[in-house]
């Protein structure tokens, strides 16, 4: 099993670039729906957070209340590092075990805070999704509704965009339009294929 990580900055286009890839019968998993589903009502996750926060981070069906949270850790790197150390280790392990029963030359997990988690060894090959400073602010607000200064908090709270490409394998520029996008996504397909035809030869 060749394993492959996605990620890059917030709003940089990772969502788009999995989708393409699902739509070209890659298995992919997507790490923001892993939390999603760890969030909800009366997980174990959201019992932790409770306990850690307090009875307020969570809506009367036992859900965590998302935007309260978030806007509690994105102005606080103390809190960030604790739902962090609650969040992370069954992501992860949702991840590892998804790989493990996968069957197939290789699969794509997207995870945004990749670098930031200091996971990429856990992978054989990294894709970086990347866009201009501008255009991702941009994007950020339109998508979430957010003011300019909470946006470029939310930005701030990540590793710079240019430094985890400079540390991937591939890097997939978002500024262009949708088939130029597409275009690289096809030239990451045909290099994974291609690294993972040899490795399998190789054995």
């Amino acid at each position: 099993m060749f394993k492959v990580a996605l990620t890059g900055g917030i709003a940089t286009g990772k969502s788009y670039v999995l989708d393409r890839l699902k739509a070209r019968a890659v298995p992919a998993l997507d790490a923001d729906d892993i939390v999603h589903e760890a969030l909800g009502p009366s997980t174990p996750i959201a019992s932790a957070i409770a306990a850690q926060f307090g009875e307020k981070f969570l809506n009367k069906d036992g859900a965590v209340n998302r935007q309260l949270l978030a806007a509690t850790v994105f102005s606080n790197p103390d809190a960030r590092r604790q739902l962090e150390a609650i969040v992370h280790p069954a992501v992860y392990g949702t991840i590892r075990t998804w790989f493990a029963g996968l069957g197939k030359p290789f699969g794509i997990a997207s995870i945004p805070l990749l670098y930031e988690t200091g996971r990429e060894g856990d992978f054989d090959f990294v894709a970086v999704t990347v866009c201009a400073p501008a255009i991702q602010l941009e994007r950020l607000m339109a998508r979430d509704g957010m003011e300019e200064t909470e946006a470029q908090k939310r930005i701030s709270a990540q590793m710079p965009t240019d430094e985890k490409a400079a540390r991937g394998n591939f890097v997939i520029r978002t500024d262009g339009d949708t088939s130029s996008t597409d275009r690289q996504v096809d030239e990451l397909l045909a290099k994974l294929e291609k690294l993972t035809h040899s490795t399998s030869n190789s054995k």
